[in-house]
């Protein structure tokens, strides 16, 4: 004959469910329909210092000095007890007399079992005002680093300009032509790691907006080398994609050595004419254009010039795994970098295009 499964009373039942909330290892409290307490764990107790046998029958309002007398609390556990809602989370400041307040979270749901006429909530608490505290450290320690860090990029911009400044005013000294434009070339570079410095610096993040980037940079050269803007223009466009700051530091000095090129050998002898730098950024892949309608690339490949700007356009577009193609534009020559890179989710929407053109001094 097959054993008989073991009956179990009530009260026995009854005696096990306060038996498992007491033992919880974290804060407990069973509750009646009304709110009382049928149970409280020893966790609750010892966190909150709360004799738990003398609590057993009050109300939950009634707890320690009236702290948990919240009538926001009232309302989600009435809630609650109506099948209405469920509490998941419920943040709550407990400020108890002489005491530093705490951080909790509290988590309610009604229990449904066979004595469907003693409605029973069970409601667990969380205390996470170390964890709150620990985390405030770190995000106040992380602002203060970021206030010193922008502070360091401003004085290393302040310094650049300065640099700048000495190469331009030799540059203007100097009766070599020659030197005179290396000079200016240097002047340049500079400019753009200094144009960097001064966005990263004005930035809450590490990321930089290429079109702000490229229009302060343009601005520089334009101020250096374009002596009348009608005659020659310096022109941004493209949308407002974000880059690394370590890949708006290649780009800025790519975009320099092509403006600076464009400006030396694209308009001789006093010719018109214009320079486009084009960014486009969509997700992990980007292009970069540097284009002018001057004189165009010459007939014979030999002629080219492939003086120090393209070793270092080369070089930086190695650096980034992009591709450099030259090519012309008609009328004018095209130089196009560009940076494949397969995305595993699609890429952003494409951010509002904007064109600026850049001003001389």
């Amino acid at each position: 004959m097959a054993a008989q499964p073991p009956h179990y009373s009530e009260e026995a039942a009854l005696s096990l469910t306060l038996a498992i909330v007491a033992a919880s290892p974290g804060p407990l409290l069973l509750l009646d329909g009304d709110l009382n307490i049928v149970a409280a764990s020893q966790s609750f107790s010892e966190v909150f210092e709360i004799d738990a046998g003398a609590a057993v029958g009050g109300p939950l309002s009634g707890l320690g000095a009236g702290e948990w007398d919240v009538p926001r609390i009232r309302s989600l556990l009435d809630a609650t007890a109506s099948g209405a809602a469920r509490i998941e989370a419920y943040e709550l400041d407990l400020h108890r007399p002489g005491r530093p307040p705490r951080n909790l979270i509290l988590h309610a749901q009604r229990l449904v079992y066979l004595d469907l006429e003693n409605q029973r909530l069970l409601m667990s608490v969380i205390d996470v005002t170390e964890a709150r505290a620990d985390q405030k450290l770190k995000d106040d320690a992380l602002a203060q680093n970021l206030v010193l860090l922008a502070e360091v990029r401003h004085r290393v911009a302040n310094s650049l300009q300065i640099i700048a400044s000495v190469l331009l005013q030799n540059a203007r000294k100097t009766q070599s032509e020659e030197t005179r434009g290396h000079l200016k070339d240097a002047h340049n570079r500079v400019m753009s790691v200094a144009a960097l410095e001064r966005q990263l610096s004005e930035s809450t993040d590490q990321d930089v907006q290429l079109q702000t980037y490229f229009v302060s940079l343009c601005d520089s050269i334009a101020a250096s080398m374009i002596a009348d803007t009608d005659q020659i223009s310096l022109i941004v466009t493209g949308d407002g994609g974000l880059v690394s700051a370590r890949v708006s530091v290649s780009l800025g000095l790519i975009v320099t050595e092509l403006v600076i090129n464009a400006l030396k050998y694209a308009f001789p002898e006093g010719r018109r004419g214009r320079i486009v730098v084009d960014c486009q950024v969509r997700g992990p892949n980007w292009s970069l254009s540097v284009t002018d309608n001057g004189v165009g690339l010459p007939a014979n490949p030999s002629q080219i010039r492939t003086g120090l700007g393209t070793s270092i356009v080369q070089a930086l577009a190695r650096q980034l795994d992009a591709t450099v193609e030259t090519g012309p534009a008609h009328p004018g020559t095209r130089v196009a970098i560009t940076h494949t890179q397969i995305a595993l989710v699609g890429d952003g929407p494409a951010a509002s295009r904007g064109d600026h053109a850049a001003t001389g001094a």
